[in-house]
């Protein structure tokens, strides 16, 4: 016996199964559904050889295996052969795996006929498996599960699960709950399990104790529950306990009775004692009813019984009990004290009676104040009149009670009345010393201190009195402030401060800034402030008075009147003079000449400068100078230096200054350059030698003409004559000039020193032996000047300093040469033989 269990175990494998190693194929052990409804059979499946795909699929009902053809038999639902596909339930199974490794199903609808197994034959290759799947339809929809916790207790959050063992996508379905709470569903479709779950979240009550919880499936597209199932809730919870009291209203007069009942309305577990609490206090009483005899107004409070179980302690609700009686001696009870001005203030009557006072009478200073019937005193914002003592009288219906104890309202508020006296008996000048006092009329509490604005003063700035040593002429309106809690300002006083002028300016020129000469200007006196308003104007130029008003007025302004001018404004107190202002009037420059210096007379070699000097405004910014010939010299600055001055410098020099209104030109001034004594001495050398050098040639020429006289006359030659070469050595020598005249033996013109110098030898023709008077001969006895013989020098610059030697230069550079002709009447001598050569040597 113990080998026939494995022994058939073993032989339904081998009549399940071809496949030499087992499937492994999961799904649900049982699915529940009822009758109209679907069904969902989630599976998978793992075929042994793992590259392998599932090739056939056949779905039995009730299937039956049939031990002798070896063969499984029984309703098929639906069939699979490699890409054929049979359906003899008429569409109602679907197959909605993937061959691979899903073999899920669905039936749609299902009938209770279709209760029993169900037998999914499946194949690849040479493999195969049945596996066997249990099927339950009821008649009648499912109910759902209700699953609740071991114990329930009250103040807690329980979760209750409502759950019911199908679920069909296609097939819409919800639980639903009895009571109110956050619910969350959930739908389980796995290999292992179908299910469809809700869970409610129950904050438990003691109310919820004994009540019914139903949770139904709900059909939503009918609106209608298939089915439910109820239970019964068993809530843990202390004891809820009520008080009736007796009489009903619990309001009795003194010296009546009253009795207090104690009822267990719920308990679970049940209730095991009962006490009795006043005030929150315990009275000692464990009984379930209370009574209190002959009541009086201390009896009056609030009442509550208690009860215990294992869980703890409950409490009924309190009931108060009032002892009626008539109102007690008043007090006036004021929350804040001392009261600011200005803030609310609310006076209470405390008077105990019960019922409560209806009606109160309220006395200020023991004066009844009308129209104030109410517990509360209101004042919105209290003043100082309102301080003083407060009393109150409550009334009920029983009838008034008792004027008590008064209260004092004190009543605190800033100074009244505060004002800034000026002490000073006269006017107040500047620079005078200034007395302030502040004061005020009331003040609750004292004055303490006090400001003053602006601080004027370092020791005084908190003192009642203020003391200014120097008032100054601006100074602002002052005020001052008595303090206590709070500072009050009294209104500033302006001190009527009087002073000289201030701000003593004169206006810039009128009509333009820019002031021309000949232009029509006026200058104007202005101030800022001046107390007393009453002034006068006077004017100053260069610190000179020059006239009175407040306008200074020009027709036609001349340089002469440019300065520095400056206005005074006077008052009773004092004078005030404004900063000077420079008036610039611009003109073209004028009174324009030439200075030299050292002097106008220099000797040559020395420096000598010429300044153009002008005045101008603005000044000359351009110069130009002009020699004797009014010719410009170009040079444009202010000064001309000679340096060293020669002797043709000397002239007439005049210059001209420009600025951009305009130029003017200056009269000429003489520069006269004399010489040095060196060229003096130099010069006059060489006058002396040239002037002998002449008397020497005049004589030689005297001879000569003689000795050609007597060679004409031997000849008779009267035209023609030869000319003689001879030469001179040319030196150059400054000569002094001879007076003209027939007789003149040779004259030296400085300025043709480049040119021809020549000289005329005047000799007679007669007698060789003749001779002139003075040495050098005159013309006045030799009137015919026909007969005279004419001796000239070409000269031009050059080196040598012998006359018959050829200097080592070209032809073109010229020959020194002197030829004597003899010009007159006669024959030419036929012979040359007795002509007399003359060589002249200085």
């Amino acid at each position: 016996m113990r080998l026939l269990g494995p022994c058939l175990l073993l032989f339904e494998y081998l009549a399940f199964s071809d496949s030499t190693s087992p499937w492994r194929v999961q799904h649900p052990d049982t699915l529940y559904t009822w009758n109209g409804a679907c069904l969902w059979i989630p599976c998978s499946f793992a075929i042994p050889a793992s590259q392998k795909q599932l090739e056939n699929l056949t779905l039995y009902h009730n299937f039956e295996y049939d031990k002798a053809t070896k063969k499984f038999t029984g309703t098929i639902l639906y069939e699979h052969r490699k890409g054929r596909k049979e359906d003899p339930g008429g569409g109602r199974v679907r197959y909605v795996g993937d061959y691979q490794r899903n073999c899920s199903l669905s039936i749609n609808p299902v009938d209770v006929k279709d209760s029993g197994w169900l037998g999914l034959r499946m194949t690849s290759g040479a493999d195969k498996w049945m596996e066997r799947i249990n099927i339950s339809v009821s008649e009648t929809p499912l109910p759902p599960h209700i699953q609740l916790p071991v114990e329930i207790q009250e103040s807690q959050d329980v979760p209750l699960t409502c759950s019911l063992n199908f679920a069909c996508p296609g097939y819409p379905i919800q639980l639903r709950w009895s009571l109110e709470g956050p619910t969350v569903t959930s739908t389980s479709l796995s290999a292992k399990t179908v299910s469809t779950q809700s869970r409610l979240t129950l904050h438990a009550q003691w109310t919820h104790h004994g009540k019914n919880l139903t949770c139904q499936l709900w059909d939503p597209s009918e609106m209608r529950a298939l089915s439910e199932e109820t239970v019964r809730l068993d809530v843990k919870h202390l004891p809820q306990m009520k008080i009736e009291v007796s009489p009903t209203e619990a309001t009795v007069m003194e010296g009546e009775d009253v009795t207090f009942t104690c009822h267990i309305i719920s308990s679970n577990p049940a209730c095991q004692s009962v006490s009795w609490h006043k005030d929150g206090k315990p009275l000692g009483k464990t009984e379930y009813s209370l009574t209190l005899s002959t009541v009086s107004k201390k009896e009056s409070g609030k009442y509550h019984c208690e009860g215990s179980n294992t869980l703890g302690s409950g409490n009924s609700e309190e009931v108060v009990l009032q002892v009626q009686y008539a109102p007690e001696p008043s007090r006036v009870q004021i929350p804040t004290l001392p009261a600011r001005e200005g803030s609310a203030v609310v006076l209470t009557c405390i008077s105990p009676a019960y019922p409560p006072p209806t009606n109160y009478t309220w006395y200020h200073n023991q004066k009844e104040v009308l129209g104030m019937t109410e517990k509360k005193f209101q004042i919105p914002e209290v003043l100082p009149e309102h301080a003083g003592n407060y009393s109150c009288l409550a009334e009920n219906s029983l009838g008034p009670g008792q004027v008590g104890q008064e209260a004092e309202l004190n009543v605190q508020y800033s100074p009244k009345g505060v004002t800034t006296v000026i002490q000073n008996p006269t006017a107040i000048q500047e620079g005078d010393k200034v007395t302030l006092s502040c004061r005020y009329n009331s003040s609750n509490p004292a004055v303490t201190r006090y400001d003053w604005s602006p601080r004027l003063s370092q020791d005084g700035s908190s003192s009642r009195v203020l003391v200014i040593p120097k008032v100054a002429w601006n100074v602002p309106p002052i005020a001052c402030a008595a303090c206590n809690y709070q500072c009050v300002w009294a209104q500033p006083v302006n001190l009527e401060v009087q002073y000289a002028p201030k701000g003593v300016r004169v206006l810039p020129p009128s009509p333009r800034l820019e002031v021309r000469s000949g232009d029509r200007v006026r200058l104007q006196c202005d101030f800022s402030s001046s107390r007393p308003k009453d002034v006068h104007f006077s004017w100053k130029k260069n610190g000179v008075p020059v006239k009175e008003g407040q306008e200074l007025s020009f027709d036609s302004i001349s340089p002469e009147d440019a300065g520095d001018y400056s206005c005074l404004v006077n008052n009773s107190v004092g004078q005030m003079a404004s900063e000077a202002r420079a008036l610039l009037v611009l003109y073209k420059p004028r009174r324009v000449q030439v200075a030299i210096a050292p002097q106008a007379s220099v000797m040559e070699g020395e420096s000598a400068t010429l300044t153009c000097e002008s005045e101008a405004n603005p000044p000359a910014s351009q110069y130009a100078w002009f020699d004797w010939n009014d010719q410009h010299l170009y040079n444009a600055g202010q000064t001309l230096r000679l340096e060293p001055v020669q002797v043709q410098h000397s002239g007439a020099y005049s210059c001209q200054a420009t600025n951009r209104l305009g130029k003017t030109k200056s009269a000429p001034s003489t520069l006269i350059v004399y010489y040095s004594p060196e060229t003096i001495g130099r010069r006059a050398a060489v006058g002396v030698g040239i002037c002998l050098a002449v008397l020497i040639l005049a004589i030689w020429g005297i001879k000569l003409r003689r000795s050609w006289k007597r060679i004409r006359d031997q000849q008779g030659l009267q035209e023609n004559s030869s000319g003689q070469s001879f030469f001179v050595r040319n030196k150059k020598v400054r000569r002094t000039p001879l007076s003209e005249g027939p007789h003149a033996l040779g004259c030296y013109n400085p300025g043709m020193e480049e040119g021809i110098s020549y000289a005329a030898l005047n000799l007679p023709v007669g007698s060789p032996d003749t001779a002139g008077t003075g040495g050098a001969g005159t013309s006045a006895s030799f009137p015919n000047r026909d007969d005279m013989v004419t001796y000239s020098v070409l000269q031009k610059r050059r080196v040598g300093d012998y006359e018959n030697v050829a200097p080592d230069l070209p032809e073109e550079d010229g020959i020194h040469y002197s030829e004597l002709v003899q010009f007159g009447a006669g024959k030419r001598p036929l012979t040359q033989e007795e002509v007399e050569y003359v060589t002249l040597k200085h």
